[in-house]
């Protein structure tokens, strides 16, 4: 199957790479064209724009940031997927977008008889790279059935959730439930730090209780050496949970614990950290708690 990759930011990219190393024949494009040089030596090949990325691929991934960059992507009449695609493929959008925002793309491909999935991923940047991301999918089962041997090649758990929008629907509700457990595991940290145990052996011994989690194994350790290396920008997170919110007030549901993690991170976003991963939220906690900046370490 000839597939194209565009959008090769932080997921996106080692996609890609990670479909070349299973012999897939991949075509690439990216709005900053340099960034297509490095699939390109993998032996991709690079697309001048998503219609031209479109033309001949049988399935064509999408990664991109938010629903207006998804929509312009995929639904532009003049460079646009939906200008190139052929009838009868696919196209798969990872990026996570509103539910409604898919449904519009769907609706728009299948008056050209393209179909449609909506496979917002998580996992991180380290579950991109190892190609062991949860991909949550909305659409057809015989889409999703299309698409499968595609999408296990870049996800660990592959689930067809239900009709289009439920794939992002599914990652909303992914997005509330790691907003608290990353505060948590932030005011966690501190406790231990101020009460006088040192945070690492807490980490380790509760890791595999029922406190356990991707968040506590793989981002604590930021917290606690107060550094903040890229693998799910903060700002991002955000987006993401803004989406959900408003899914939220669709429904008259009220989400607290979401609105206060999101009203966080908008402190955080205007001093500048917005970019950091989002264990960066482990910031406020640590001022709010009087903790100085730099490694926890026990006395």
């Amino acid at each position: 199957m000839n597939v194209a990759v565009i959008g090769l930011g932080t997921m996106g990219g080692p996609m890609a790479a990670n479909l070349l190393k299973a012999g897939v024949a991949v075509t690439v494009h990216n709005r900053s064209r340099d960034k297509e040089a490095e699939y390109a030596s993998q032996g991709a090949t690079r697309a001048q724009s998503p219609k031209d990325a479109a033309a001949g691929s049988e399935l064509i991934l999408t990664c991109v940031s938010d629903t207006p960059d998804a929509k312009a992507v995929i639904l532009d009449s003049n460079d646009g997927v939906i200008a190139g695609a052929s009838a009868g493929s696919l196209v798969v959008d990872c990026s996570t977008i509103s539910p409604q925002g898919a449904r519009d793309i769907a609706e728009e491909l299948a008056t050209r008889n393209v179909g449609f999935l909506d496979a917002p991923v998580s996992g991180g940047s380290e579950g991109a790279i190892a190609g062991t991301l949860a991909i949550m999918c909305g659409g057809t089962e015989q889409d999703f059935q299309r698409a499968l041997p595609t999408l296990n090649v870049i996800g660990g758990a592959v689930t067809h959730v239900g009709p289009i929008g439920c794939g992002q629907i599914a990652k909303a509700v992914n997005q509330v439930i790691i907003s608290g457990t990353y505060q948590s595991v932030a005011e966690g940290m501190a406790l231990a730090h101020r009460a006088g145990a040192d945070p690492e052996k807490v980490t380790e011994a509760i890791q595999n209780g029922a406190a356990a989690s991707w968040i506590l194994s793989n981002r604590a350790r930021n917290m606690r050496e107060d550094e903040y290396p890229l693998g799910f920008r903060l700002r991002l997170h955000r987006k993401d949970l803004g989406i959900a919110l408003e899914t939220a007030r669709q429904e008259g549901l009220p989400l607290p614990m979401a609105s206060y993690v999101a009203t966080v991170e908008d402190g955080l976003i205007r001093q500048g950290h917005g970019d950091e991963d989002m264990s960066a939220i482990a910031r406020t906690v640590r001022r709010n708690g009087g903790i100085a900046e730099g490694p926890m370490r026990s006395d």
